[in-house]
Protein backbone atom coordinates (compact mmCIF):
# COMPACT_ATOMS: atom_id res chain seq x y z
CA UNK A 1 0.00 0.00 0.00
CA UNK A 2 1.33 3.63 -0.51
CA UNK A 3 2.26 5.08 2.26
CA UNK A 4 0.90 8.97 2.21
CA UNK A 5 4.64 10.65 2.23
CA UNK A 6 5.26 8.33 -0.95
CA UNK A 7 2.31 9.76 -2.75
CA UNK A 8 3.00 13.68 -1.80
CA UNK A 9 6.26 13.01 -3.27
CA UNK A 10 4.46 11.37 -6.56
CA UNK A 11 2.84 14.12 -6.71
CA UNK A 12 5.14 16.82 -6.39
CA UNK A 13 7.70 15.13 -8.95
CA UNK A 14 4.48 15.14 -11.45
CA UNK A 15 4.10 18.79 -10.85
CA UNK A 16 7.48 19.46 -11.40
CA UNK A 17 7.81 17.28 -14.43
CA UNK A 18 4.67 19.22 -16.04
CA UNK A 19 6.48 22.39 -17.62
CA UNK A 20 8.84 19.99 -19.52
CA UNK A 21 6.26 17.45 -20.28
CA UNK A 22 4.58 20.50 -21.75
CA UNK A 23 7.58 22.16 -23.43
CA UNK A 24 7.89 18.78 -25.17
CA UNK A 25 4.45 18.71 -26.50
CA UNK A 26 4.94 21.84 -28.69
CA UNK A 27 8.23 20.28 -30.02
CA UNK A 28 6.41 17.02 -31.12
CA UNK A 29 3.28 19.58 -32.55
CA UNK A 30 5.99 21.58 -34.17
CA UNK A 31 7.78 18.14 -35.54
CA UNK A 32 4.76 15.61 -36.59
CA UNK A 33 1.83 17.47 -36.03
CA UNK A 34 -0.93 17.90 -33.62
CA UNK A 35 -3.30 14.95 -32.89
CA UNK A 36 -5.56 15.82 -35.33
CA UNK A 37 -4.60 14.82 -38.81
CA UNK A 38 -5.25 17.88 -40.16
CA UNK A 39 -2.87 19.94 -38.25
CA UNK A 40 0.12 19.09 -39.96
CA UNK A 41 3.63 19.35 -38.75
CA UNK A 42 4.75 23.42 -39.05
CA UNK A 43 8.76 22.18 -39.94
CA UNK A 44 7.73 21.27 -43.62
CA UNK A 45 7.11 24.92 -44.29
CA UNK A 46 8.97 26.45 -41.41
CA UNK A 47 12.45 24.56 -41.32
CA UNK A 48 13.84 22.50 -38.90
CA UNK A 49 14.96 25.22 -36.66
CA UNK A 50 12.21 27.45 -37.53
CA UNK A 51 14.18 30.01 -39.29
CA UNK A 52 11.63 29.71 -42.24
CA UNK A 53 12.54 29.02 -45.80
CA UNK A 54 13.53 32.05 -47.44
CA UNK A 55 13.02 31.14 -50.91
CA UNK A 56 9.73 29.82 -50.86
CA UNK A 57 8.58 32.89 -48.87
CA UNK A 58 7.70 30.86 -45.74
CA UNK A 59 9.22 32.67 -42.13
CA UNK A 60 10.86 32.22 -39.39
CA UNK A 61 9.06 31.56 -36.10
CA UNK A 62 12.08 30.67 -34.05
CA UNK A 63 11.96 33.62 -31.19
CA UNK A 64 9.06 35.26 -32.26
CA UNK A 65 6.73 36.13 -29.16
CA UNK A 66 4.78 33.13 -27.75
CA UNK A 67 1.67 35.68 -27.43
CA UNK A 68 2.12 37.15 -31.13
CA UNK A 69 2.29 33.45 -32.48
CA UNK A 70 -0.67 32.59 -30.49
CA UNK A 71 -2.87 35.14 -31.44
CA UNK A 72 -1.86 34.56 -35.49
CA UNK A 73 -3.05 31.15 -34.88
CA UNK A 74 -6.02 31.95 -33.13
CA UNK A 75 -6.98 34.94 -35.66
CA UNK A 76 -6.65 32.14 -38.19
CA UNK A 77 -9.49 30.16 -37.11
CA UNK A 78 -11.50 33.36 -36.12
CA UNK A 79 -10.76 34.88 -40.08
CA UNK A 80 -9.28 38.23 -39.25
CA UNK A 81 -6.27 36.97 -40.87
CA UNK A 82 -7.01 34.63 -44.09
CA UNK A 83 -4.09 32.36 -45.69
CA UNK A 84 -5.07 28.73 -47.45
CA UNK A 85 -2.66 26.39 -46.22
CA UNK A 86 -2.68 28.24 -42.51
CA UNK A 87 -6.34 28.59 -41.46
CA UNK A 88 -7.62 25.03 -42.16
CA UNK A 89 -4.28 24.20 -39.79
CA UNK A 90 -5.03 26.20 -37.08
CA UNK A 91 -8.04 24.86 -37.13
CA UNK A 92 -7.64 21.79 -36.74
CA UNK A 93 -5.15 22.62 -33.41
CA UNK A 94 -6.76 22.46 -29.87
CA UNK A 95 -6.05 25.47 -27.58
CA UNK A 96 -3.37 23.69 -25.72
CA UNK A 97 -1.71 22.61 -28.77
CA UNK A 98 -1.43 26.30 -30.17
CA UNK A 99 -0.23 27.05 -26.74
CA UNK A 100 2.23 24.77 -26.49
CA UNK A 101 3.88 25.18 -30.02
CA UNK A 102 3.98 29.11 -29.88
CA UNK A 103 6.31 28.62 -26.08
CA UNK A 104 8.04 26.04 -27.85
CA UNK A 105 8.88 28.39 -31.02
CA UNK A 106 9.31 31.53 -28.54
CA UNK A 107 11.95 28.92 -27.32
CA UNK A 108 14.11 29.17 -30.24
CA UNK A 109 17.23 30.89 -31.02
CA UNK A 110 15.98 34.73 -32.58
CA UNK A 111 17.62 36.07 -35.57
CA UNK A 112 19.41 39.15 -34.03
CA UNK A 113 18.26 42.59 -35.90
CA UNK A 114 21.09 44.66 -37.19
CA UNK A 115 22.56 47.90 -36.96
CA UNK A 116 20.31 50.41 -39.29
CA UNK A 117 22.82 53.16 -38.84
CA UNK A 118 20.37 55.69 -38.00
CA UNK A 119 22.48 58.35 -38.74
CA UNK A 120 24.62 58.19 -41.60
CA UNK A 121 22.58 56.83 -44.40
CA UNK A 122 19.34 58.38 -43.78
CA UNK A 123 19.73 60.37 -46.96
CA UNK A 124 18.86 56.62 -49.04
CA UNK A 125 14.81 57.02 -48.89
CA UNK A 126 14.39 53.47 -48.84
CA UNK A 127 16.28 53.97 -44.85
CA UNK A 128 14.37 57.19 -44.02
CA UNK A 129 11.16 55.57 -44.84
CA UNK A 130 12.21 52.15 -42.66
CA UNK A 131 13.16 54.85 -40.01
CA UNK A 132 11.59 57.82 -39.94
CA UNK A 133 9.04 57.27 -42.69
CA UNK A 134 6.72 60.24 -44.39
CA UNK A 135 4.19 61.63 -42.17
CA UNK A 136 2.99 63.88 -44.87
CA UNK A 137 1.10 60.68 -45.29
CA UNK A 138 0.53 59.41 -41.76
CA UNK A 139 3.21 56.85 -42.63
CA UNK A 140 5.43 55.91 -39.07
CA UNK A 141 9.37 54.53 -39.89
CA UNK A 142 8.89 51.20 -39.12
CA UNK A 143 11.08 51.07 -36.56
CA UNK A 144 9.55 52.79 -34.34
CA UNK A 145 6.82 50.69 -34.05
CA UNK A 146 8.94 47.40 -34.84
CA UNK A 147 11.67 48.08 -32.24
CA UNK A 148 15.60 48.87 -32.85
CA UNK A 149 17.09 47.38 -36.70
CA UNK A 150 13.32 45.43 -36.88
CA UNK A 151 13.79 43.26 -33.86
CA UNK A 152 9.85 43.53 -32.94
CA UNK A 153 8.49 45.15 -29.78
CA UNK A 154 6.38 42.66 -27.48
CA UNK A 155 3.64 40.92 -29.05
CA UNK A 156 2.37 43.40 -31.30
CA UNK A 157 4.86 44.27 -33.17
CA UNK A 158 6.89 41.44 -34.36
CA UNK A 159 10.04 41.18 -36.03
CA UNK A 160 10.40 42.18 -39.56
CA UNK A 161 14.64 41.35 -39.27
CA UNK A 162 15.13 38.27 -41.42
CA UNK A 163 11.88 37.78 -42.63
CA UNK A 164 11.87 37.18 -46.21
CA UNK A 165 11.45 39.81 -48.81
CA UNK A 166 8.58 38.03 -50.46
CA UNK A 167 6.49 37.23 -47.12
CA UNK A 168 7.00 40.86 -45.87
CA UNK A 169 5.22 42.15 -49.30
CA UNK A 170 2.72 39.32 -48.84
CA UNK A 171 1.74 40.80 -45.53
CA UNK A 172 1.33 44.14 -46.47
CA UNK A 173 -0.87 43.46 -49.32
CA UNK A 174 -2.96 41.25 -47.41
CA UNK A 175 -3.54 44.55 -45.11
CA UNK A 176 -4.19 46.47 -48.50
CA UNK A 177 -6.50 43.59 -49.95
CA UNK A 178 -8.41 43.24 -46.23
CA UNK A 179 -7.53 39.28 -46.14
CA UNK A 180 -5.42 40.56 -42.92
CA UNK A 181 -7.38 42.94 -40.54
CA UNK A 182 -6.30 41.62 -37.23
CA UNK A 183 -3.65 44.50 -36.00
CA UNK A 184 -4.36 47.00 -32.93
CA UNK A 185 -6.53 49.73 -33.84
CA UNK A 186 -6.01 48.86 -37.65
CA UNK A 187 -2.56 50.62 -37.71
CA UNK A 188 -1.15 48.72 -40.56
CA UNK A 189 -3.85 48.78 -43.00
CA UNK A 190 -3.61 52.71 -43.32
CA UNK A 191 0.15 52.45 -43.39
CA UNK A 192 0.06 49.72 -45.92
CA UNK A 193 -2.59 51.50 -48.02
CA UNK A 194 -0.37 54.65 -47.99
CA UNK A 195 2.54 53.16 -49.32
CA UNK A 196 3.55 52.71 -53.40
CA UNK A 197 4.09 49.20 -54.66
CA UNK A 198 7.70 50.04 -54.80
CA UNK A 199 8.03 51.03 -51.36
CA UNK A 200 6.58 48.26 -50.66
CA UNK A 201 8.97 46.21 -52.16
CA UNK A 202 11.93 48.38 -50.83
CA UNK A 203 11.48 48.15 -47.49
CA UNK A 204 10.55 44.25 -47.50
CA UNK A 205 13.70 43.76 -49.11
CA UNK A 206 15.82 46.30 -46.73
CA UNK A 207 14.63 44.67 -43.55
CA UNK A 208 15.07 40.90 -45.14
CA UNK A 209 19.02 41.77 -45.69
CA UNK A 210 21.28 39.72 -43.25
CA UNK A 211 22.39 42.14 -40.97
CA UNK A 212 26.09 41.27 -42.66
CA UNK A 213 25.02 42.91 -45.96
CA UNK A 214 23.43 46.15 -44.39
CA UNK A 215 25.24 49.50 -45.77
CA UNK A 216 27.51 50.62 -44.04
CA UNK A 217 28.68 54.08 -43.90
Amino acid sequence: MMTPLRRVMIGSLLILAWPAAHAADGQKVFTQGGANPAAMACLGCHGPDGNGIAAAGFPRLAGLPAGYLAKQLQDWRNGSRKQPVMEPLAKALSDDEIKAVSTYLASLPAVPAGDLHRQQIADDPTTRMALYGDWSRQIPGCVQCHGPGGGGVGEHFPPLAGQPASYLVAQLNAWRDGSRSNDPNQLMVGVAKAMTDEEIKAVAEFFARPASQEVTP
